[in-house]
């Protein structure tokens, strides 16, 4: 499967939907994890921490809309992005 894991965009809101532990445990069993450019940054992951396990690291979130099967986000979608979600894809928050 390709996750996708988005950067938070609802106000005050730093946290990540996943960890660059729990992107390594996905990648050591054979999932794809994208993350947005930044996403961790909040809750003290840099880019290079999912990197470093597997992930691959995607400049927008429209690109991570486009190619993951299962969207994670720690809130929920905002309106802008309903337009974005695709409807055989799972969303997480």
């Amino acid at each position: 499967m390709i996750v996708g894991v988005l950067r938070e965009i609802k106000s005050e809101e730093n946290r990540v939907a996943m960890t660059p532990s729990g992107a390594e445990v996905l990648v050591m069993n054979g999932h794809t994890v994208l993350i947005e450019k930044g996403a961790g940054k909040g809750s003290g992951f840099r880019n290079d921490d999912y990197v470093k396990v597997g992930a691959e690291i995607v400049n927008t979130a429209g690109e991570i809309y486009t190619r993951a099967e299962m969207i994670m986000h720690v809130k929920e979608p905002l309106q802008k992005e309903y337009k974005l979600i695709r409807e055989d894809q799972i969303v997480f928050t």
